[in-house]
């Protein structure tokens, strides 16, 4: 059985929206893409690095892959994986890709991703992908968040938990902190949240 993991750079105030630059994600009148450049530092690359290099199938949206699409494949010696991968896309309106192996999931996504969920294979890595990521939580297919949580507000953009996250319990599995301030944490699912007690 595969889980479905969600890796973020997230800004304090919840913002997923166009970490890696000026014209990555400019919707909504967006103007602070590439808000994650202050912070590299080699902590932070150590660790990127050794989650890429983990076993992993992409599932990501269609604006995702667009802005992948023409990137990484020219890129193999950074990320030998993501080439290797399977690329799930979430679309309603692509078919087709030369960047190989692609499966495009132009249905019931939901459903689709719980019967991916079911085979066999590695996990399912999400990258990016605001939209399929809301869709993801509120049919409860999240099994893990991997958070790079930087020591930034920007106000506006697309959050990764927006209005209509369902309650949830995690638990830290994984704790770093970077030189300038990331935190990069592993949450896993534990269930529905527990009220305490007085």
């Amino acid at each position: 059985m595969r889980r479905v993991v969600v890796l973020e750079h997230i800004s304090l105030d919840g913002v997923i929206q166009a970490p890696g630059g000026p014209d990555e994600d400019v919707s909504g009148g967006f103007a602070l893409g590439g808000w994650i450049g202050p912070y590299t530092d080699d902590v932070l690359g150590t660790l990127l690095r050794r989650q890429m290099a983990l076993p992993f199938d992409l599932l990501v949206g269609r604006t995702t892959f667009d802005i992948w699409e023409p990137y990484w494949p020219h890129r193999a010696a950074v990320w030998p994986g993501v080439n290797a991968a399977t690329k799930y896309v979430a679309s309603r309106t692509r078919t087709t890709s030369d960047w190989q192996p692609s499966v495009f999931l132009n249905g019931d996504v939901a459903a689709e991703v719980a019967r991916l969920k079911q085979q066999d294979g590695p996990d399912l890595h999400v990258w990016g992908s605001s939209g399929l990521v809301q869709t993801l939580m509120a049919h409860e297919l999240v099994d893990t968040f991997w958070l790079m949580i930087y020591p930034v507000t920007l106000g506006s953009g697309k959050r990764l938990f927006a209005a209509g996250t369902l309650p949830a319990s995690f638990v830290v599995t994984s704790c770093a902190t970077s030189s300038r301030g990331v935190i990069v944490v592993t949450y896993e699912r534990a269930g529905p949240p527990v009220s305490g007690t007085q």
